[in-house]
């Protein structure tokens, strides 16, 4: 009986997983839709009331809903008129105090992890982390920079560590170059080794050259 249970939640534990991830993003979406219809409310007459509480009744409108704003707001954004609009948006933004420290830091994280020109997690690497002789998966952001950089007279690049098995949480570091073990696996193959805790382990490829934001000299592999 215990191994058909276990082989039974095996079966569906994946599945179930992936099911309550979607509820829980699609009512995120409901959720950021209903705060859009309720400001709607505040600006609108009170004939188009009668609308807004239909549209709140219908299911799944709000992913729709959300993803047409980004789109639209995505295509407005990519041409002239629309970055100056962005501009001057920021620089409202950056006016306000304790604002402006919230939404700058987290400006620059999604400008460097979802930018198309970014380099965060680009390359997978291993590195001995906690201790010497103990080893872990991490990931390359780049290097460091700013008063960090004048500290580091080696050459340095900036990882990050994932925990296991939620890899949205972890450990910034900075390490030297010569310390850092360059894998052939890509990003994706690296997270599933990562919240498999080392159970689907990827194939066995040749190390790409680690890149940085500079140009740096290849990785010496170890043995």
């Amino acid at each position: 009986m215990k191994k058909y249970l276990i082989a039974g939640l095996l079966v569906w534990m994946p599945l179930a997983i992936t099911i309550w991830l979607l509820a829980w993003l699609l009512g995120v979406l409901d959720g950021m839709f209903a705060w859009l219809l309720s400001a709607a409310q505040a600006v609108l007459p009170t004939s188009a009331f009668a609308f807004i509480e239909l549209l709140r009744r219908v299911p799944g409108l709000g992913l729709l809903g959300v993803t047409a704003l980004l789109i639209i707001t995505g295509a407005l954004v990519t041409n002239i008129f629309g970055q100056w609009v962005l501009k001057q948006w920021d620089r409202v933004i950056n006016r306000i105090p304790i604002v402006k420290s919230i939404y700058s830091s987290v400006k620059q994280v999604s400008d460097t992890l979802f930018s198309s020109s970014g380099n965060a997690f680009r390359e997978a690497v291993l590195v001995q982390y906690p201790r010497q002789g103990s080893w872990t998966i991490a990931f390359v952001t780049g290097k460091p920079g700013g008063e960090v950089a004048l500290h580091l007279a080696d050459d340095f690049v900036s990882v990050y560590v994932p925990t296991t098995p939620n890899p949205t949480s972890g450990f910034f570091l900075m390490m030297k170059r010569t310390d850092v073990v360059e894998l052939g696996m890509s990003v994706d193959e690296a997270l599933k080794y990562v919240i498999s805790m080392g159970v689907v382990a990827p194939p066995t490829r040749t190390p790409q050259p680690l890149t940085s934001p500079t140009t740096q000299p290849p990785l010496p592999l170890r043995n």
